[in-house]
């Protein structure tokens, strides 16, 4: 069978973000049609076992993030020259290693551009001129470039002259791999607990919007927290690593105190969060770079209705079905006028297009072909989530200071 290399991703198992995700998501479904050999983060994982669904697993000492990741990536280039029939490089850290590479390796390589990372405001000029150059040459040396998101495609086409392939991220791991529910009775509801259950977190909330993302200027956090702070009318449950720079302790100090938003660290217990996420009535999403991002796609999984920041790859993820914003005073207006919004027309927009485009199976497909692989079978289409027994309609509740209630409505699923 072909070997196939992923590199620049932590690793797996995927414990956060897109890569890692994506990485796990096609060892699970194409080990059966090609090796894989993933690089990873020994800094990452404590446990580092030789193997993982079948796939090779090999560290390097080095993080896969920041300034290390360039060497990591062409560390990682250069041990896969000897095994690897392709290499799947994921981001362009190590793609200025692309044209030595090219003279002694005669396999397929691979780039995902990872939408445009030298525009992320979070890097200094010296670092983003880097990054723009690294994309510069893997636009040259590769010999295919992966988009995923259709602006990022075009993009590809009008700078570089060169077509790409497209091929998105899935969402539906939000909620597949969950074990099945054993007892009809016992509902995963994250809203108010009246016993012990690790698997819930009490908002103390009736209803809430919500929103999972690391804490960056880029995505727009101040403008989220400030439009909720103003509007004072549904709740936010925000989970993100605000420990993790001075912007997001200072955005924590400045609003851990107002009673419509409930700071989380973040939570990877995959039953925790679905419970968190399930019983949302709106998922807010804030991200103004990068292509396809995961959180959105995983949020339209599960059937939310959803207001993104209004930037064109928002905007092609969500195929221009979704609510907009672009800024905090449009925030707020939008949250003020929930209750004049079609929210279940959004939310089943969402999970319809999330079906149609956005699971791992469909993706797995995409990258089977890119692969020369086998095809896989047509993926199933997810049933939807039955309503818990216990669930009950309820309604969000008017905070203090707020001159009507929202009249949203809200049962204990994932369903709106």
């Amino acid at each position: 069978m072909p070997k196939i290399a992923i590199i620049g991703s932590k690793g797996i198992p995927a414990r956060y973000g897109g890569f890692e995700t994506l990485a796990e998501n096609l060892v699970k479904h194409l080990n059966k049609r090609c090796e894989f050999i993933v690089y990873c983060s020994a800094r990452a994982y404590n446990r580092q076992p030789d193997h993982y669904l079948g796939a090779e697993l090999k560290y390097l000492p080095l993080d896969a993030n920041g300034v290390q990741s360039i060497p990591y990536d062409i560390w990682s280039m250069i041990h896969a020259s000897r095994r690897a029939d392709t290499m799947l490089i994921l981001g362009v850290s190590g793609c200025i290693f692309l044209p030595l590479l090219k003279l002694f390796y005669r396999g397929k390589i691979m780039v995902n551009l990872d939408g445009m990372d030298w525009k992320r405001p979070k890097w200094g000029r010296l670092a983003r001129a880097f990054l723009k150059f690294s994309e510069i040459v893997a636009a040259r040396f590769a010999d295919q470039l992966i988009a995923d998101n259709d602006a990022i495609h075009d993009y590809i086409a009008t700078v570089y002259g060169r077509d790409s392939f497209l091929v998105e991220y899935g969402g539906d791991n939000a909620r597949s791999d969950l074990p099945e529910k054993t007892d009809a009775s016992v509902s995963i509801v994250a809203l108010h607990k009246s016993e012990p259950d690790n698997d819930l977190v009490d908002t103390g909330f009736s209803a809430y919007a919500i929103a999972v993302c690391r804490i960056e200027p880029e995505n727009n956090i101040h403008v989220i927290l400030e439009a909720f702070a103003q509007a004072d009318t549904l709740p936010l449950v925000f989970l993100g690593n605000w420990a993790n720079s001075e912007y997001g302790r200072a955005l924590r100090r400045r609003y851990r105190s107002n009673p419509n938003l409930l700071l989380l660290d973040p939570i990877f217990e995959p039953r925790k969060l679905f419970a968190l996420r399930s019983n949302a009535a709106l998922y807010v999403h804030g991200h103004s770079s990068g292509g396809t991002n995961p959180s959105l796609v995983e949020s339209m999984s599960l059937g939310l209705p959803v207001v993104a920041f209004d930037v064109v790859f928002n905007r092609a993820t969500t195929e221009n079905k979704a609510l907009y914003f672009d800024s905090t005073a449009s925030l707020a207006e939008t949250l003020r006028g929930l209750s004049n919004l079609d929210l279940r027309g959004n939310a089943a927009q969402m999970r319809e297009l999330a079906k149609r485009r956005y699971s791992w199976a469909t993706i797995a497909g995409k990258y089977a072909t890119l692969f020369e692989l086998p095809p896989i079978a047509e993926p199933e289409v997810l049933p939807e989530q039955p309503v818990p027994q216990t669930a009950e309609v309820e309604t969000v509740r008017p905070l203090s200071g707020t001159d009507q209630a929202t009249s949203l409505s809200r049962v204990g699923s994932n369903r709106v």
